[in-house]
């Protein structure tokens, strides 16, 4: 047994995390209550659990690691079962002169030592780690590589074996279905937003989108590409016969602990039919408007159009800029009691309670025209419209925005002065999108940078005038971020997204521009000369406030 040569008080004093008169604060506390030192000391605000958890490994003669830092050995990880693991709160993470490093929260628990000496048959030297971090790991590593790879391999094995038309007992257990099942499970876990299934001439490549750009995760046999179609189609309702045209269809199902709606969608390639599956987190739509990045003046611009009892506000961009995630937000606000609400989407992306949905169906001739038509009559206070595709749509939107209706739409522009114009080319008179139109919100999504690991760093005058910065700034910006990767960004620099947005409201000087047919530029500088932040200003200024990096706003905003 170590000898504890040093108090826990004493070490934190030492390493001038707390001062002897907050020790002596705590240690009176601790009379009175039969919490910890340790405990006492966090609540107190004192310190966080890192420095608690560093300094009882001191205490006890034992190394501390930062398992986001730690190079991890992913073959390590998997020398015991992940019930183990979490039972234990203990991971394996590195095998040193053929003994087993084991990150524990809890290294004097003897027994955990014991069962994993006996279940890998090595010696076991314990490292400690905060608690949050193993449950991290646990959850990272016990996932999904290696199985993906063994599934894969053993799919391709049985390739000419499954018969997708089976009632689903018999094919639960066959290898295809289950590789389908854990590579969802992965993509949920790396926070993808899109799955790529890609045929080539010799593999099927599989990729993941994450924050926005394609990562490569895996490439699996050629034999293994019609089952896995079939089993993805067979999943979201679409005709597995039918190879020849584009098809899409939906499913909904709990993965990970969370309801997703997947849409999927396959395109017939030269070498097969390519499938992407499109996630759709439903928490997503709890994100309050507040935290989906808008700077203070363009959010309280965007406010002033969206308490207004009717009107039309659009939200443009091009696909995947995050458009709806927009429209929700701000439908979370505006969903009050007191308020009938109305969608029409194509397809409904997020379910909201307390919202009357409506799924556009152009099979059944339920196309957004109709429907509107229809909804009008169902006595709503604010409509929500998928997307304003074509002249009928735009007509009727802009008359309910004119007859007393908040209308809330998007549309694909690369900016928010261009929306006016192509209302106008579908055919939309001036005089009334200038009436009926109140605000347009054009916007992008940026990777954010990840806090853990992200550098600062001095900018010369060069590179801020290539990125754009206005020169009356240029003595105020002493530092801006850029990347560096850790293991908590899966070293990409970046972990989540953070909207870049430029909120035009469509004041009198802008109604006069477009009854008068001004070009978008024209449109544009005035609302620039109105206070208006352009998408590339908007995304500077969180480069300048370390959100984002100058790259990052440079890659999705020309």
């Amino acid at each position: 047994m170590r000898k504890k040569t040093k108090q826990l008080g004493q070490i934190l004093v030492e390493a001038e995390l707390i001062t002897h008169d907050q020790l002596q604060h705590a240690l009176e506390e601790q009379q009175r209550t039969p919490k910890s030192l340790g405990r006492i000391l966090i609540d107190l605000g004192l310190i966080r659990e890192v420095d608690l958890v560093r300094a009882l490994a001191e205490q006890v003669g034992l190394e501390f690691v930062d398992l986001s830092e730690y190079p991890i050995d992913a073959v390590a990880t998997t020398m015991i079962p992940e019930s183990v693991a979490r039972r234990y709160r203990a991971l394996p993470v590195a095998v040193q002169d053929g003994k087993l490093v084991v990150a524990m929260s809890d290294p004097a628990n003897v027994y955990a030592l014991d069962d994993i000496r006996t279940i890998t048959g090595r010696d076991v030297v314990p490292v400690v780690a905060t608690a949050g971090d193993v449950d991290q790991a646990i959850r990272k590593y016990s996932t999904i590589d290696g199985s993906v790879e063994q599934l894969a391999t053993e799919a391709a094995s049985q390739a000419g074996d499954l018969d997708v038309e089976a009632p689903d007992a018999a094919v639960e257990d066959a290898p295809i279905v289950k590789l389908v099942t854990l590579l969802l499970t992965q993509a949920v876990g790396d926070r993808a937003s899109d799955v790529h299934i890609e045929p080539s001439e010799r593999d099927v490549r599989i990729r993941f989108r994450v924050d926005g750009v394609l990562h490569e995760v895996m490439r699996s046999p050629k034999n293994i590409q019609a089952g896995l179609v079939s089993r993805l189609k067979v999943m979201a309702d679409i005709n597995i016969a039918e190879k020849r045209v584009p098809q899409d269809g939906r499913v909904s199902l709990r993965v990970g602990g969370k309801n997703l709606d997947l849409r999927v969608a396959t395109l017939p390639t030269v070498y097969g039919e390519k499938v992407v599956i499109r996630i759709l987190d439903k928490s997503a739509v709890l994100l309050k408007l507040e935290d989906l990045g808008f700077l203070d003046d363009s959010y309280k611009k965007f406010e002033l159009s969206f308490r207004k009892p009717y009107g039309m506000i659009m939200v443009t961009g091009p696909t995947g800029s995050g458009k709806s995630t927009s429209l929700y937000a701000t439908l979370n606000i505006l969903n009050v009691a007191d308020r009938n609400i109305i969608t029409v989407e194509d397809p409904v992306e997020y379910r909201l309670a307390g919202a009357n949905q409506v799924q556009v169906n152009n099979k059944a001739g339920l196309t957004f025209a109709s429907a509107l038509r229809s909804i009008l009559r169902a006595d709503p206070d604010i409509i929500l419209i998928g997307e304003v595709r074509d002249r009928e749509t735009a007509m009727i939107a802009v008359e309910s925005a004119l007859t007393g209706h908040m209308v809330l739409t998007s549309l694909h522009t690369n900016d928010a002065p261009s929306a006016i114009t192509r209302l106008t080319e579908m055919g939309v008179e001036t005089y009334l999108v200038a009436s009926a139109l109140d605000c347009v919100v054009a916007q992008r999504l940026a990777r954010q940078l990840c806090d853990h690991c992200k550098e600062a760093y001095v900018p010369d005058q060069h590179d801020l005038a290539e990125a754009g910065f206005p020169e009356f700034q240029w003595q105020e910006i002493l530092q801006l971020y850029r990347p560096v990767g850790c293991t908590r960004c899966a070293k990409t620099g970046y972990r989540g997204r953070i909207g870049l947005f430029e909120v035009m409201p469509v004041t009198e000087e802008i109604e006069r521009l477009t009854v008068d047919r001004a070009s978008s530029e024209r449109i544009r500088q005035t609302a620039i000369e109105q206070s208006m932040l352009t998408l590339r200003q908007d995304g500077l200024e969180k480069a300048r406030r370390g959100l984002t990096s100058i790259e990052e706003v440079l890659r999705v905003v020309a």
